[in-house]
């Protein structure tokens, strides 16, 4: 798929979400743009359902929502309020070391800059690029196991691992459809291409997908 058909299949998908409830992170951008908040709440979304994160981030950024906050609750409290997102205690232990490690190192400011994000505990691609592009509104093309599934079943890139489909479509994209591409393929991926049994009978870009690896649909 050349760069004009991927365009054409973000152009509607934007218009088959426009009403769609959207990814929690996306949410808080929308209100107001805290990168700490995306950055904790995006950890928080790791391996875990959207309605869940919803209401953990919501829960937790009800005791703290700034490192020097989270500092301070003890490492139980935050459990218990992200409680049920995977790996929850982890997550507690995680959010409490990376907090104290912005305070110590960045002056509690979160990095804008993808790299030095790379460089604090439990941050992998997806959350530096959320960061990025929701928090600053900077250049970031997140790709999570939505954007990565869908992107080759449609036929944008023939690749196996996130990070591949990620610097292939920092080619083929334009960067003016970077920031939204994770909000819409998420949105898409959770109502209609789904990872088991797709809906493309009620798909708006059936006619350009390719279908890879899609043995049963309705």
């Amino acid at each position: 798929m050349d760069t004009a058909a991927i365009v054409t299949v973000i152009d509607r998908i934007r218009i088959f979400a426009k009403d769609l409830e959207v990814p929690i992170v996306t949410e808080l951008a929308r209100i107001h743009a805290d990168p700490f908040e995306i950055l904790i709440s995006t950890i928080l979304s790791l391996r875990t359902k959207e309605e869940v994160t919803a209401e953990a981030t919501k829960r937790l950024f009800c005791l703290a929502s700034t490192p020097e906050e989270m500092v301070l609750l003890p490492e139980t409290a935050i459990s218990e309020a992200i409680y049920p997102v995977g790996f929850y205690r982890t997550k507690a232990r995680t959010i409490v070391s990376l907090s104290r490690e912005l305070i110590d190192r960045y002056g509690s400011i979160v990095p804008s800059d993808l790299d030095e994000l790379l460089k604090l505990r439990g941050v992998g691609r997806k959350t530096a690029n959320l960061v990025v592009s929701l928090g600053y509104g900077g250049d970031g093309l997140c790709v999570d196991t939505h954007v990565h599934r869908i992107s080759n079943r449609l036929g944008c890139v023939t690749t196996k691992r996130p990070d591949e489909t990620e610097a292939v479509l920092r080619e083929k994209l334009p960067k003016k459809h970077w920031r939204e591409i994770n909000t819409l393929f998420v949105t898409f991926g959770r109502i209609i291409c789904r990872p088991l049994s797709p809906l493309c009978s009620s798909c708006p870009v059936a006619d350009l997908c390719e279908r890879r690896t899609v043995t049963r649909s309705r």
